[in-house]
This record gives structure tokens, sequence and C-alpha cells, in this order.
């Protein structure tokens, strides 16, 4: 028997319970799917000198993914598998962290619905919109939230209720489409129900595509790290789509299964086509290339796709060939979550040790600590974003 989406919503509830810690502290292809990993390029380095560590945090702020606007302004998600009160902090130059857009925003709902249940996926769009990924529970929708960050004003809410999701959904992340106006959900739910989204950011009207097809849901592998199979709700990790980026020129939406050995695209065009059926969607959908269990996905302006080895503690990426390979192996990779494109032509990409989390191991935080933003130079020039 293989874990469920729900089952981590159960369980997400006690970690809450038992992990919160005031919000004042914030002031300061797995083994048995090796054969399909992509090829090293990096030769096992243990410390790779083009790789820094960006900016470290302590138990507060275990980072989930990031964002980063066109001016720069970096913003991160707080992983809710820790259970922390703060559910986004912006990222300052200096390392520093502050509750963002405010204290009440960045906690849990009040009575009039500021504050966020739990936030993991987020971006920013072309106008400085930062939209955040509130996921869905048994008492509440999910919902999209925009914050405006150059006005410093609330932009929009859109509320992601059923039947656009369902009782096992898991909003996970999302990718911004500026050309057609829409944005990409990527639904890693549970019962081989994952699924995308596609919400119109002024309409807010959403339409669920590409439900139990064979490349949203999670392939039958285990998920290996440090010798042990990860599991979720007592069994071993299955998780559908996830990793989910769009390139430069929003032509191309890029996707796969975090528990899955492909990387997957499909024109944006015909995302956004009423007309297409799924097996029609399903015929447009493209193989680009092999990778490791991932987390974060990314893409630069020469169609390199960039994904974040969580079994393999490494940066893979697939050039447009569909040439796969190991660009980074580094000891200091402790499950790499979240990728984001910086206005200096560095990727940034958080690392959190999730595999360490109570969630992931057994009901017992094992975590060390080891909580940082990461980067490296881009192989080609990209735009900030993605």
């Amino acid at each position: 028997m293989t874990l469920t989406v729900s089952s981590f919503l159960e369980f997400r509830s006690t970690v809450k319970a038992l992990t919160l810690i005031s919000a004042a502290a914030l002031s300061s292809h797995v083994a048995s799917a090796q054969s399909q990993a992509p090829t090293e390029s990096h030769a096992q380095q243990e410390i790779s000198h083009e790789l820094e560590t960006y900016a470290s945090f302590d138990e507060t702020t275990p980072p989930g993914n990031i964002a980063i606007g066109p001016d720069g302004r970096k913003f991160l998600s707080v992983h809710g598998f820790y259970g922390q009160p703060v559910k986004i902090v912006e990222l300052f130059n200096d390392g520093s962290v502050k509750p963002y857009p405010s204290e009440a925003w960045a906690s849990n709902p009040d009575e009039n619905q500021i504050g966020f249940y739990d936030v993991l996926g987020l971006n920013v769009d072309q106008n400085g919109v930062l939209w955040m990924l509130d996921t869905s529970g048994d008492d509440h929708a999910g919902r999209l939230v925009g914050w405006n960050t150059r006005s410093e004003t609330l932009e929009k809410i859109i509320y992601i209720a059923m039947p656009l999701i369902n009782a096992g959904s898991f909003l996970n992340d999302l990718a911004i489409d500026n050309k057609h106006g829409k944005i990409y959900l990527a639904d890693t739910a549970s019962n081989n129900r994952a699924a995308i989204v596609v919400v119109d950011i002024k309409t807010g009207q959403a339409r669920r595509v590409l439900e139990g097809s064979e490349y949203t849901q999670a392939e039958d592998v285990d998920m290996i790290i440090e010798g042990r199979v990860i599991t979720l709700g007592g069994q071993p990790a299955r998780l559908g789509v996830n990793p989910i980026t769009i390139d430069v020129d929003s032509n191309w939406l890029y996707f796969g299964a975090m528990s899955g050995s492909a990387i997957y695209r499909v024109k944006t065009d015909d995302l956004v086509d009423l007309s297409l059926d799924m097996d029609a969607l399903e015929d447009k959908i493209q193989r680009y290339g092999d990778k490791s269990l991932s987390d974060g996905i990314t893409i630069d302006g020469g169609g390199n796709v960039y994904v974040t080895s969580v079994t393999q503690g490494a940066i893979e990426v697939t050039d447009s060939t569909g040439n796969s390979r190991t660009l980074y192996k580094d000891q200091r990779i402790v499950w790499p979550d979240g990728f984001a494109y910086g206005p200096d032509d560095y990727i940034y990409f958080t690392v959190n040790e999730l595999h360490r989390s109570a969630v992931l191991n057994g009901g017992e935080n094992a975590s060390k600590g080891e909580f940082k933003v990461m980067r490296f130079p881009a192989l080609l020039k990209g735009k900030t974003g993605r």
C-alpha cells in the first residue's frame, strides 16, 4: 500500500499542534530508478565552489519555495511540514527575514480570513504581484492570494474550491503564464487524482485538467534517501505532479510527477484551448527528458530545464536536445526544494532537509538545522521569476 496525500493532511494538523514556536523569533530515480537518472558532469564533488550559500536559517524558518520579483526582492514560504506559525517571509540581502506581507497576513487566518493556512507555492508576476498558493483543508477552500509588492496592497483573492479540488487535494506549486493571463496549479492529489488546475487571473474562473493522466500521476517507485525508504502516513511515499514551470515566453509549461522519472511539456496554447478534451490534450504532451525524483523545477532562456533531485542531493539539467545530466552534486544539498531565477542571472533554490521532518520521518523531527537558500550561475541567460 502506498501513501495518500490525505494521510499527510491528517498528519499535518498533528505536527502543527506539536511544534508551535513564537513568531517573534523571526526577527533575527531513487535506487530502483537510478537506471533512468541523468549522468553526472561534475564528478561527484563533495563541495562545488560554483554553488554559494546565499542565506542560512534557524529552526524557525525552514524554507519551502522561493520567489523573486522583477526588482530582485525575494520571498520565501515557510514549509508547513515543520509546523511553524509564520507562513511567508521576505528575505533581505543581509540574510535576515521578516514576516510578509505583515505579521497578521503571515500567520494563521483570523475571523476576517486575513492570514494563511499553509503556503508552499509562490511566484511573482511581471507586474510585481506576489501570488501565494494557500492549500485547501477539510474546513476551507484553497486560495490564490495576490499581493502587490509595489503598492504593498492586496491585489486579489481567488478561491479554489470543489469541484476544482477534491478531498485528497494538495495544492502544491504554481507557474504564471503572462501571455495568456493564467496561473497553472499543481495539485498533488491522492488516489490517482493528481491534476493541473488552470486559473484565469482576471476572471478567477478555473478548470481542472489531466486528472488521473499518466503524465500527472506518481510512478510506483520508492523514494530512497540516506538509505531509507521515505514514508508518509506510514506508507512508502508516492507523489504526483509537483514540479511545474513555464518558459521565458510563456509558450510551454514544463511539469512532472515528484515520484516520477520524466519531465514533460505542453504548449500553453493547448492548455487554454477549451475545445480539447483529456485525450486530445494528452496527445499534445511531449516528453522532454529524464529526471530523478524531484521537487523544484525552473528553466533558462536556452531551454535548459533544471530540477532539484531530492534522492540524489543534486541539481540536474536537461538541455533542449533532451540530454540530461547532473550539474551539481554537493554534500550541502540536503533535500533541495524550490527554484527561482534572479535578475543577477543566478538560479536560487531552497534546502530544507524535508526527509528529516516529522511528517516524512515517522513522527520524529530529526532535522539538523541545515536550512538555507543556495544559488549557482545559470548556464544561459533567463528571465527573473520562473
